[in-house]
């Protein structure tokens, strides 16, 4: 049997991640790991790291190249931390199949607590999200640009170009970092959306892959990324737009909580509805109750 090409980008935590989908296809089909191959893909996002995303071209930096080799042929799947994949994606390309979703939290790196950070300190992100949540929270704190793999976000906090910084708690646990950072209540921050889950795309038309992939696709998980990207969809969102979203399925309903803030974080709306998980009108639902209700700074970034 032909060798399976899964592609990546090359930091440490996507090749780690590329790894698990590796040994999960491996363990799931009873075959050796050297029958699926990593191909090192490198992004226009790994390579510009001094500007946000937002300005240079958005989450599509992170998945051109790689949707690119995948549908060349080049490599036959394409592995991605979910939050990193734009909501509109090309008609020939497919989600085939999400691992089990890690957890979803935020990790404050460089204080013990939101609470703790210095008065008028410095807070480094590239995240809209979390910099419109912490001056919601904190509204004497600023703001400095931090972008870059796990690695060189904690040099520069270590370098102290900033008090503290905030970094997924899936990511660090995937890299062995389990005591990194204080992880915040999701009731405090809520995550962005797809936060923790880990993505295999192919190519529509490969029945093959789709079959292959079928073995390692946790549904439920799935269901829940699929809720919380068609709400993205459905608010029109874009890598400016300060959105937090969670769904999760317990006793066979699904929650959708989302929470919509203005780039100050000064406005913001909160909102959550349950139903089916299976239900493709929640998301579209939800959207239109948090538009409505929504402060005019928060609504104008949605609009257009």
């Amino acid at each position: 049997m032909a060798v399976f090409k899964l592609g990546t980008r090359g930091s440490p935590l996507a090749l780690t991640q590329a790894e698990m989908v590796r040994d999960a296809l491996a363990a799931a089909h009873t075959r050796p790991v050297t029958d699926f191959e990593i191909i090192v893909i490198r992004t226009t996002g790994d390579k510009v790291q001094d500007r946000p995303l937002a300005e240079i071209g958005g989450k599509a930096l992170w998945t051109k190249e790689l949707d690119r080799a995948l549908l060349a042929g080049e490599i036959d799947a394409s592995v991605h931390s979910m939050k990193d994949v734009e909501t509109l994606r090309p008609e020939m390309i497919a989600i085939a199949a999400m691992l089990p979703r890690a957890d979803v939290r935020d990790r404050l790196v460089g204080a013990a607590s939101i609470a703790a950070i210095p008065q008028g300190g410095v807070l480094g992100t590239s995240s809209p999200r979390r910099a419109a949540q912490i001056r919601k929270l904190r509204p004497d704190l600023s703001i400095v640009l931090f972008r870059g793999n796990v690695d060189t976000r904690l040099a520069r906090l270590a370098q102290g170009e900033a008090d503290a910084t905030l970094l997924a708690a899936a990511g660090l646990a995937r890299l062995g970092r389990h005591d990194v950072g204080a992880p915040i209540p999701t009731n405090i921050l809520l995550p962005a959306p797809a936060q923790g889950a880990v993505g295999v795309e192919i190519r529509a038309d490969d029945a093959h892959a789709r079959e292959l992939l079928r073995a390692i696709d946790h549904v439920e998980t799935h269901g829940c990324i699929a809720a919380e990207r068609a709400l993205l969809a459905a608010l029109r969102a874009g890598c400016h737009s300060p959105v937090a979203a969670l769904a999760t399925i317990e006793g066979g309903i699904l929650t959708l909580e989302a929470e919509l803030l203005s780039e100050d974080g000064a406005a913001h709306v909160h909102g959550a509805i349950e139903g089916a998980p299976l239900d493709h009108a929640l998301p579209a639902a939800l959207a239109r109750d948090l538009l409505a209700r929504a402060p005019a700074a928060v609504r104008r970034l949605f609009e257009g």
